[in-house]
């Protein structure tokens, strides 16, 4: 009867901690009884500073961490990190529509503001790799609300420089710590329940899509009618506002890996591309995925400024806001994919996009129907698929998310500027139906890729199919708990069996011993 009490008492704890909807307090013993008098100071020095950001802003009441009534992540804050990162990314694309007021402004040639946007991307490229990870050394609070301040402040430079190397050297900068969103996309999956966590990571990666429109929507109409220098500082007013918001509600947490060094961190990025059968599965379908989405919209242009369609600049600018179907579908999207086991979510996605590629193969070219239905079904299940691949390896290992992003954006990156370079090399060349059976190639390899590894593998498996095919999480949720409860009956039928038995034998301190030498029997 006490096992199975004590049964009973691990299922109704196991219960307590699975309803629990935001992030627990991180694990640890009340040393208070053992620890000397500089270890109790230091911790009462590091409780006292957990108040403050940058050790002497005071954090908002709501924002202070409480490991008794941890941080709600609802639908407000959700939507907060959606829109910070709407306006922070919007600051790599600000300058792509620009480039001829750019010129015209600065005195020089076209040829030689081109380099402006790869500058930024560059730029952004290096905050991936060197930066975003320290969201898994230090406090995402004040780095978070660091890199929007700088941004913010240099921003400023951009909108008031009359020299043309110095807005070069910004815009390098302005890249470089354009990375909040890669850190807010790991923090979304800490706050959010299990339950919403890929619905939380859709919200925040349409904030990122909604980004990139808006920004080029936006400069491109502003600089119609003003100068160019207005985009910048309408910039530098929505940063300090979402600055403002964030230092108001944004969550303090502790740092994660105490005792871990920024070396130590930048190598097992490079570790986890070598030891993570999961996450090495990711790369191999990001890539060549990312590189059909910039390589769509790279050759758009040329399709649609081409016979038959021959339509004007502006008439090919809207058909960017078909992008916006993306957004709206996002909701939706994660709440999908909430209810799949990842590995499904990601099938479904490649397989419309095999179906989408056919329609651009067979007809981009010849009617504009079949290019909407491309624009649509390349944002909404490129969305797909990217959420829940991101899902899956940010559920790897808690302690390293900002890693596992860094790395995973890292190969988005590189996809990018895969496709953006091949695909323009092919259009300009053999046409747009090369480039659509491209674009179809591309996602069959990453069909290819995703059958190599099962749904169900163990972490540590390369290539392989375990588990058959049930592609619903609350079936193979429910077989876990199922075997986890079986298991520990086992065990507590063990140990009842093995209390019978030695209940059963005669202790050795019971049985009766002769002492030889007194010749008295002896307890």
């Amino acid at each position: 009867m006490p096992a199975t009490d004590s049964r009973t008492d691990r299922q109704r704890q196991s219960r307590t901690n699975s309803s629990v909807s935001t992030l627990p307090a991180p694990p640890g013993t009340d040393t208070s009884k053992t620890e000397g008098p500089s270890e109790r100071s230091q911790r009462e020095e590091d409780e006292e500073l957990l108040g403050m950001d940058f050790g002497f802003l005071p954090i908002p009441s709501r924002a202070r961490y409480d490991p008794k009534h941890p941080a709600h992540f609802g639908l407000a804050m959700n939507a907060l990190f959606g829109l910070a990162s709407t306006f922070i990314v919007a600051n790599l694309y600000y300058c792509q529509p620009l480039l001829i007021q750019f010129a015209d402004s600065f005195g020089v040639t076209e040829k030689e503001v081109s380099t402006i946007p790869t500058l930024v991307q560059a730029g952004y490229a290096v905050g991936l790799l060197f930066i975003s990870p320290l969201g898994d050394l230090v406090r995402r609070r004040p780095l978070i609300l660091l890199l929007n301040f700088i941004t913010g402040s240099l921003t400023i430079g951009l909108a008031i420089t009359t020299n043309l190397a110095a807005f070069e050297v910004l815009c390098f900068f302005v890249g470089v710590c354009t990375v909040v969103p890669q850190i807010l996309m790991p923090l979304a999956v800490d706050l959010a329940p299990p339950e919403r966590r890929a619905s939380a990571l859709s919200i925040v990666l349409s904030g990122l899509l909604f980004g990139v429109l808006i920004a080029r929507v936006l400069s491109g109409v502003v600089a119609q009618f003003v100068t160019w220098r207005v985009v910048y500082f309408v910039s530098i007013g929505v940063q300090f506002g979402i600055l403002a918001l964030l230092y108001w509600m944004l969550p303090d947490y502790p740092a994660k890996n105490k005792g871990a060094t920024y070396f130590g961190i930048l190598f097992s990025m490079g570790k986890f591309c070598v030891t993570e059968p999961l996450l090495v599965q990711a790369i191999l379908i990001t890539i060549p995925s990312s590189a059909t989405f910039s390589g769509w919209w790279v050759t758009l242009t040329f399709l649609l400024g081409g016979d038959p369609y021959n339509y004007s600049t502006v008439v090919i600018g809207l058909f960017g806001l078909v992008g916006m179907v993306g957004v709206a579908m996002a909701p939706l999207i994660g709440r999908t994919i909430d209810n799949l086991v990842p590995w499904s979510a990601t099938l479904v996605a490649i397989v419309a996009l095999v179906a989408t590629f056919a329609v651009q193969t067979a007809a981009a070219g010849l009617s504009v129907a079949a290019v909407v239905i491309v624009c649509i079904g390349l944002d909404v299940f490129r969305q797909t698929q990217q959420v829940s691949l991101t899902s899956a390896v940010l559920g790897l290992d808690a302690a390293a998310r900002s890693r596992l992003n860094a790395v995973l954006i890292l190969s988005l990156f590189i996809g990018q500027v895969m496709g953006t370079s091949v695909s323009a090399q092919v259009f300009t060349q053999h046409g747009w139906r090369p480039t659509a059976a491209l674009n179809l190639a591309w996602t069959g390899w990453g069909l290819f890729v995703l059958f190599l590894r099962g749904p169900h593998c163990p972490r540590y498996t390369w290539i392989g199919w375990q588990g058959g095919w049930e592609l619903r999480k609350s079936v193979v949720d429910a077989r876990t708990r199922e075997e986890k409860e079986r298991t520990e009956q086992g065990v507590v039928g063990t140990d009842g069996a093995e209390a019978e038995d030695r209940k059963e034998e005669p202790r050795v301190s019971d049985v009766p011993v002769r002492d030889e030498k007194k010749g008295e029997e002896a307890v």
